[in-house]
């Protein structure tokens, strides 16, 4: 190597490490998380990491320090929020300028708020004219509520050039690569070839036992981290921070706050409204052939004994879970929107129709309610459910108050309505009076998240909160 390309890249690698130290001294909850990137030379990306590696042309780097001595300290830093809010771990089908341009404005915004005199840079006076207009437009600035508002109202390509301006700090492209992909461009011998990664999925392979360097760079013979274990060990890690924060952002203020909201949207329990659903079932028997309890052996050595007359007949009797009774209850206050509240409805029709939810006969009410019972809708069968949904009206829009329905429905027990109610389900924003007391049977508040809900529930109750998709 000529001993001057060898200078420099010596000295870009010093100034890496100065910016790692420098943010470990001012930002020591971090310091787990900067041991995980790997600092790689690469003429071909300028800055990028996969949460494994971090790819820096020498050139690059010692060029934006000499400009302004605080962007490559930024930048390391912009890199390792990508890897604590595991923006890398995402499908290929994603649309990657939209995802790429979210990423990038979600970890801006929380550097910014940190205040860190080390990677305050001369860009973020351009930035702040951007934070308020997107606030107000998408909500929080996560990464996920970002992309989710680009999806429905696509930048311009003037807005876009705009945005990638003020926020774009590294290339994304190696987060779509494979592994082989990457394991050419950052000029390591690649062990396993493109039939045996597609075995592996988009996962790392493995040194082999002829001791060959495996694709990510691992030594000889010494197993690589899978995609799957790299994205499970940042999930600890961003895990842990959020732990830490919890007492670091109770002592900085406001500074934190973008952290925490990102770690908290991250970090979020993801749930499944089809299996939540099922949880309301209870038990019935239906005429099915239970093969748990059917013995094919008896059954076939009765047909080679007695030719047609088997030894055992199959039970026609299973008992399974179905959902028989229970209650949808919709907020229809001037807060709610009706568009929401028929996806909801439209959501749950879906998941009850479909495999086994339904028996043939069910008693469910669909109980519409401000601050006052506004309409009871009773389903008994599947026909009657495709007429209400055919003709549904969304009554009330006054004000909110969840007791009335508790109410109602403890009075429709008492007229026997009921043989044995499951649960109660209410769709809300959660701004009501709840009432003080636990019903007896279970009751779960859904919400859309959208930013402005309050989800206190009483200790009683159940709490989903669905992403918007997800109806």
């Amino acid at each position: 190597m000529d001993e001057q390309i060898e200078k420099r890249n010596k000295l870009a690698e010093e100034v890496l490490q100065l910016s790692r130290n420098t943010l470990l001294v001012n930002l020591r909850f971090l310091d787990a998380a900067l041991n995980e990137m790997n600092p790689v030379a690469v003429e071909k990306l300028n800055l990028a990491t996969d949460g494994d590696v971090l790819a820096y042309n020498p050139a690059y780097v010692l060029k934006r320090y000499r400009d302004e001595r605080e962007e490559i300290t930024r930048a390391y830093l912009h890199m390792l929020f990508h890897g604590i809010f595991r923006h890398m771990f995402v499908h290929t089908l994603v649309d990657q300028n939209l995802w790429g341009l979210a990423c990038d404005i979600a970890v801006e915004y929380v550097i910014s708020g940190l205040g860190l005199k080390a990677a305050t840079t001369q860009r973020e006076s351009l930035q702040k004219a951007h934070y308020a207009d997107l606030e107000k437009k998408a909500g929080k600035l996560t990464a996920e509520k970002l992309y989710r508002y680009f999806l429905d109202h696509p930048p311009t390509d003037r807005e876009l050039i705009d945005l990638r301006a003020a926020f774009h700090a590294d290339d994304h492209s190696i987060w779509y690569m494979s592994e082989a992909e990457k394991a050419l461009l950052l000029g390591k011998p690649v062990s396993i070839s493109v039939t045996e990664e597609a075995e592996y999925g988009n996962g790392r392979g493995e040194g082999g036992e002829d001791g060959t360097e495996a694709a990510d760079g691992s030594g000889p013979g010494e197993a690589a981290m899978t995609v799957s274990e790299l994205e499970e060990r940042w999930t600890e890690l961003s895990n842990r921070i959020q732990m830490d924060m919890e007492t670091f952002s109770k002592m900085q203020g406001d500074r934190a706050g973008g952290l925490m909201q990102n770690l908290r949207e991250v970090n979020r329990e993801k749930y499944d409204y089809t299996s939540f659903l099922k949880k309301f079932a209870v038990r019935g028997e239906v005429m099915r052939v239970n093969d748990d309890e059917f013995d094919y052996i008896f059954y076939t050595y009765g047909l080679k004994l007695y030719k047609k007359v088997p030894l055992i007949e199959p039970l026609e009797y299973k008992e399974v879970k179905r959902i028989r009774e229970f209650v949808i209850a919709i907020d229809t206050s001037g807060s709610v929107s009706g568009e929401r509240v028929q996806s909801f409805i439209q959501k749950t029709y879906n998941v009850l129709k479909s495999t086994e939810s339904f028996f043939s006969k069910i008693n469910l009410h669909i109980i519409q309610c401000d601050a006052t019972i506004q309409e009871d809708a009773k389903i008994t069968n599947q026909e009657e459910f495709d007429e209400y949904l055919k003709n549904m009206k969304i009554h009330g829009l006054g004000g909110t108050d969840f007791r009335p329905v508790f109410s109602y429905v403890d009075w429709l027990q008492e007229k026997k309505e009921f043989e044995n109610l499951k649960g109660l389900i209410y769709f809300t924003d959660g701004f009501g009076t709840f009432p003080a007391q636990k019903p007896e049977y279970d009751t779960a508040f859904v919400f859309v998240d959208d930013g402005w809900n309050n989800y206190d529930v009483p200790p009683w109750a159940i709490k989903l909160v669905l992403q918007k998709e997800e109806i």
